[in-house]
């Protein structure tokens, strides 16, 4: 690994996530709307306390860190560091102020510069590009976070008014093609013996094999359109479309569309027709196209589709391998959507995580969950692959997700 480009791809993450609160207002680098997203600063400042506590304080020595009690604030669920504020109250921490977030960012970003630079092979270079990207994750988080906090607002703001959707849809409404995959033994994940392959998480490999039966993949995600046919068909009221915890959740939280859609005022003429004409976006209140992919679904809405379809989720291993043979023609697999697939997160076989603190970060999640696959318009560049595994519980549907039909 050369520490010299390291260094540049690092500046520039770190750059970014700061150019990402450049829109917004004082009032919003405290804003969390929900238990599960957090606010902009805290982001920023997590981000910082990850490349302190795991690079700089272990691996320079007489660095001085920030204020101890800064530790317990910007944890994030790393329980051998110590305790941590309750996610559902990260907003309440209304100091240190942005201000104080912002030197200290600059100051580790000096500490990480002159320790890049005084070393090109070292075992710390492995936790600077971890690192780098688990901040890139933040910031997908960080847009996410905010799109749910705007969106509970009754000005309905937008995060950045000329905000630009991926064009990148096909609009003549055509039938997905079905591509057909022969299956078998087949492998998947990441060769950890393969030195060559670039980074990747831990949860991504090792890279083992599966049997898979012949299968086909829609070649794109479904629509906005393909989807209002199912509301249209009673299908968040069709019970024996739905698992039963989902139809449980869909019941109490009264679901009846994806999460950002929005209702026009109903017609003079038919008072009591209410139609989903709007969707809320970074851009605000934006007509909803029906070309487009469906987004902000839950698992449980994305499964219920797919039954209601007559097809199913695909599973990560035949998203993977379609994704292998098929390239091109699978579009949309990239940039534009995380994509549901039917496997709970679960470690691959001969899994194991990292020695140390850092073995907390994702072997630990590996229950209760479902794996997206893909990446979504608001990935930073460079961070998505085939093989990437993320990973969110079936009712989560604040997250940039959608489906591709699989039979």
């Amino acid at each position: 690994m050369n520490s010299g480009t390291l260094l540049s791809r690092l500046m520039d993450v770190r750059r970014t996530s700061e150019a990402l609160i450049e829109p917004l207002e004082a009032e919003d680098l405290c804003l969390q709307g929900m238990a599960d997203a957090s606010p902009p600063k805290w982001h920023l400042a997590h981000t910082t306390w990850f490349f302190e506590t795991f690079v700089l304080i272990p691996h320079c020595p007489g660095y001085e860190g920030a204020d101890p009690r800064w530790n317990y604030l910007f944890n994030s669920y790393y329980e051998a560091v110590g305790p941590r504020q309750p996610r559902p109250q990260r907003g309440l921490l209304s100091r240190p102020p942005m201000a104080e977030v912002i030197a200290w960012r600059h100051k580790v970003n000096q500490a990480l510069e002159d320790l890049l630079k005084r070393s090109h092979q070292a075992p710390w270079m492995d936790l600077v590009e971890l690192g780098l990207q688990h901040e890139q994750q933040h910031q997908e988080l960080m847009l996410m976070d905010l799109l749910d906090g705007f969106s509970r607002q009754p000005l309905e703001p937008a995060y950045r008014a000329n905000w630009q959707e991926p064009n990148c849809c096909s609009k003549d409404g055509a039938a997905p093609i079905w591509l057909n995959c022969a299956g078998g033994l087949v492998e998947i994940g990441v060769d950890n013996t393969n030195k060559n392959h670039g980074f990747h998480f831990d949860n991504e490999e090792p890279r083992h094999r599966v049997w898979l039966e012949p299968y086909a993949l829609a070649d794109r995600l479904v629509s906005n359109g393909d989807y209002r046919a199912f509301i249209e068909d009673g299908g968040y009221e069709r019970p024996e479309l739905w698992m039963s915890e989902g139809w449980v959740i869909r019941s109490e939280r009264q679901w009846q569309a994806p999460r950002y859609w929005r209702q026009a005022l109903p017609d003079q003429n038919q008072p009591h027709q209410k139609t989903w004409d709007w969707e809320f976006t970074l851009a605000g209140r934006c007509p909803l196209d029906d070309h487009r992919p469906v987004r902000h679904l839950s698992w449980f809405e994305a499964d219920a589709y797919a039954r209601w379809a007559g097809a199913h989720l695909p599973t990560e291993a035949e998203w993977e391998l379609a994704a292998q043979e098929h390239g091109i023609q699978l579009k949309q697999s990239h940039a534009e959507l995380w994509q549901w697939t039917a496997s709970p997160y679960r470690p691959y076989p001969g899994f194991q995580a990292a020695k140390g603190a850092v073995g907390e970060y994702n072997g630990k999640f590996m229950t209760s969950q479902f794996v997206l696959r893909g990446s979504s318009q608001l990935t930073p560049y460079g961070h998505a692959s085939n093989t990437y595994r993320n990973f969110f519980s079936p009712s989560s549907r604040w997250m940039a997700a959608g489906l591709r039909l699989a039979r």
